[in-house]
């Protein structure tokens, strides 16, 4: 706001506002010092107010309202009026409104002729936001003070109120609502005794939900339910919410994974007719279903998984003549008992993926189809499509047949028991299975073979132990493990990897419709910055050509081997990556460095798996071209990959939100206790610690109390001011739990000094 029009703008807008100018600029004033202004701003509207005043007063003065002339009974009129006014603004109402309108005829008056994007808000715990755009590369920073009633996940108007200098990042103000991302919420119901409040469990939503006590369904102070959102709100007022689910109090096993599943808007239930449909498919395979399928039911067969596995998707067989590996990947048929259009088929694009919590799985598909019929049981012939591989002694493909097929699993083998058999060290599964002894540690070898391949040509292997979340009866975290890979899962892993890879490449040179897995080569800016930070730490890295090659991270990843931070400059070079994807375009893996790549393997828990197998089988029997399925796919499958991509995305979040919760909820047990770590991260609040358990906390920047710390983003260290103690990337340090917070999903350590 400057120049004397901008101030006449303002005194007629607040005369339009006021109405009466008699008594109202008074209250005005006392509004004024809520809007956020700056010095410039207030003097100016502190004139504004004071000509209005004296208008007041001359306008007061004519009228005569309060002279001696007036009559007691109009005397009495205009205490009345001026009582009533007071007590509307004393109670909030006009003072909220006055707020609002101001608000709003700043935005317009003011910010007019800045640059406005359309974008999606992304709240934050503490009130501001940022607004993502697909024009611009960096997200729209957003005060508290400009958010207006935006909530997370908004598609929202943004106007540019300051672009990006010295520093600081480019700053908006929403001034639009274009669609409402959010409709329910989850979270706690607190009770009060007229009415209650939802806090809502994701603190992205940082506004909690008024619920009228009518809305309330009883539910009692502590449940977690699901809200209905009936009011946005504004500025000032809280939205407003009906209560349309209880979940059952916070405290009971379950309930507070339970509302992870729905505040992620995640299918649990199946719809009656879905069910219906599963349990109309047969328990075993049909004579008719044989027809045309080539019988493998001979083949030594196995499938190799984690010990709670119970959708056993992918069964492996192998053997050797001379130099040449026969290596087949069978894959279950679902697409046999899910068809196209169906009910079934419907629920499960909408869901998209099973989902892997810490206490339970939300399948993508009926527990009768995923664990029974679709699922490669042992002893069970069942029906399967086939990737049978030739491969030579350099891991060179040399022919293959993708094929129709009938296995039966000899075998339900466990990673930890093919782990133990190959490195020797368990006598009793050695005995228990030493028919298929051979077969394993043939495996082994073309593994390495395969992997060693994959390696030369520039494949990138990111090795970081999972975790494993132990929970007793009650659904409590009692124990947290890393989970490391092994011998065995590497072997699953290289054989799927090469089965993707040899259906892509088949599809795409043949040039049918098809939905590909691509991983985009990395943003160059954020190479840059790693690249400068691996020099600061001492790694000397080259770049040949404009933009990075998976050959050259990988060198870097070697580079790196046996230094202590190893682990948390292999994460920072994970970081730089882009997000993998579906999508009908054949564009290559920059990871993988693989020029052809899909998902084949997964057809019980991935959407995309089973949508490529019924193109796979409609290309087989000729039906893309006699029966116009290519247009049909070709139709279908864009949306088809961008559902998938945007319900695994989901997915992944739910589960790295169920596991910061266990968690928090593990280390709140071990309170006050010491921990030697790792620092994982660095930043100006402070630096990240991960315990062998792969539990990570924050020491944050203001428990440091030996000096003032400084943060160097170039080499991610805070250094010490006076004392010159640093903090860096890889450095161990003995820390404390301080606090573990459930709600919030962190866990705070300090320093523990020797």
């Amino acid at each position: 706001m400057s120049g004397r029009n901008n101030t006449d703008k303002r005194k007629k807008f607040i005369l339009e506002l006021m109405g009466d100018p008699v008594y109202k600029p008074m209250r005005l004033r006392e509004m004024a010092s809520l809007l956020g202004l700056s010095k410039e701003e207030k003097r100016e509207l502190w004139q504004v107010l004071d000509e209005l005043e004296q208008e007041g007063k001359a306008q007061q003065d004519k009228k005569g309202r309060y002279s001696k002339v007036s009559g007691k009974k109009k005397k009495n009129k205009i205490r009345e009026k001026d009582s009533k006014a007071a007590k509307e603004w004393n109670s909030g109402k006009e003072k909220n409104r006055v707020k609002k309108r101001l608000t709003e005829n700043h935005f317009q008056e003011d910010l007019a002729d800045m640059p406005r994007y359309e974008g999606t808000f992304i709240g934050h715990n503490k009130g501001f936001g940022f607004v993502e755009t697909e024009e611009l590369e960096e997200d729209i920073y957003i005060p508290e003070e400009n958010t207006g009633t935006a909530m997370h996940q908004d598609r929202v108007v943004v106007v540019v109120t300051r672009e990006p200098e010295d520093g600081k990042r480019r700053e908006g103000a929403v001034v639009k609502i274009l669609e409402r991302g959010t409709t329910q919420i989850v979270g706690t119901y607190q009770n009060n005794r007229d009415y209650g409040f939802v806090l809502s469990d994701n603190p992205r939503f940082s506004k909690d939900i008024f619920i009228p006590k009518k809305d309330s369904k009883g539910v009692r102070d502590g449940d977690k339910v699901v809200v209905q959102i009936t009011d946005y709100g504004t500025k000032n007022k809280s939205p407003e919410g009906k209560v349309i689910e209880d979940l059952g109090s916070m405290k009971a096993p379950g309930t507070d994974i339970l509302a992870i599943v729905k505040s992620f808007g995640i299918p649990s239930e199946f719809p009656d007719k879905v069910l219906r449909q599963a349990e109309r498919v047969p328990d075993h395979v049909l004579d008719a279903d044989r027809e045309g399928r080539l019988d493998l039911t001979h083949l030594q067969t196995v499938t190799i998984d984690g010990e709670d596995a119970k959708d056993l998707d992918d069964a492996i067989s192998l053997t050797k003549e001379g130099d040449i590996y026969h290596l087949g990947v069978h894959i279950a048929d679902v697409s046999n008992y899910v068809q196209g259009g169906s009910a079934l088929d419907r629920e499960a694009l909408k869901r998209g993926t099973s989902v892997y919590l810490a206490d339970r799985v939300v399948p993508m598909l009926p527990v009768r189809l995923s664990n029974g019929i679709c699922s490669l049981n042992q002893g069970q012939d069942r029906l399967t499509l086939s990737c049978l591989m030739d491969i030579d002694s350099s891991g060179k493909r040399i022919s293959y047949q993708i094929v129709e097929t009938v296995i039966r699993v000899d075998e339900r083998m466990s990673y930890t028991d093919v782990k133990n058999i190959l490195e020797d060290t368990d006598p009793q599964a050695k005995e228990r299975y030493a028919s298929l002894i051979p077969m394993f540690f043939l495996m082994k070898e073309l593994s390495g073979i395969i992997r060693e391949s994959r390696h030369h040509r520039g494949s990138i292997d990111f090795d970081f132990p999972e975790s494993k979340i132990i929970l007793n009866a009650a659904g409590r975290a009692i124990d947290v493990k890393p989970y490391e890979a092994n011998v065995a899962t590497r072997i699953i892993e290289d054989f799927m990897l090469m089965a993707n890879e040899t259906v892509a490449e088949e599809y795409c040179k043949e040039g049918k419709p098809f939905v590909y897995r691509i991983h985009d080569n990395p943003d160059p800016e954020k190479v840059e910055s790693l690249l400068t930070l691996l020099r600061n730490q001492g790694v000397a890295v080259q770049k040949m050509g404009q933009e990075i090659t998976p050959k050259e991270i990988q060198q870097i990843l070697e580079q790196i081997q046996g230094l202590e931070n190893e682990p948390q400059i292999s994460r920072l070079t994970l970081r730089t990556m882009k997000q993998a994807r579906y999508t009908t375009q054949c564009s290559g893996h920059f990871g993988l460095a693989a020029k052809y790549y899909c998902h084949f393997t997964s057809p019980i828990r991935r959407y995309p798996d089973l949508q490529i197998h019924r193109i796979i089988k409609d290309n087989l029997r000729g039906r893309l071209i006699r029966e116009g399925r290519t247009e049909h796919y070709q139709e279908i499958l864009e949306d088809v990959a961008q559902q998938s991509s945007a319900c695994e995305r989901r997915a992944d979040e739910a589960e790295r939100e169920s596991d910061k919760l266990k968690k928090a909820e593990y280390m709140s047990y071990h309170l006050g206790e010491e921990y030697e770590g790792i620092i994982s991260g660095v930043t100006g609040w402070g630096f990240y610690v991960e315990l062998p358990n792969t539990v990570e906390g924050l020491v944050h920047v203001n428990t440091l109390r030996d000096d003032y710390y400084t943060f160097d983003k170039e080499t991610y260290e805070l250094r010490g001011d006076m004392t010159r103690k640093v903090y860096r990337l890889g450095q161990k340090v003995k820390v404390r739990v301080a606090d573990a917070d459930t709600f919030l999903k962190t866990v705070d350590f300090t320093v523990v000094h020797p």
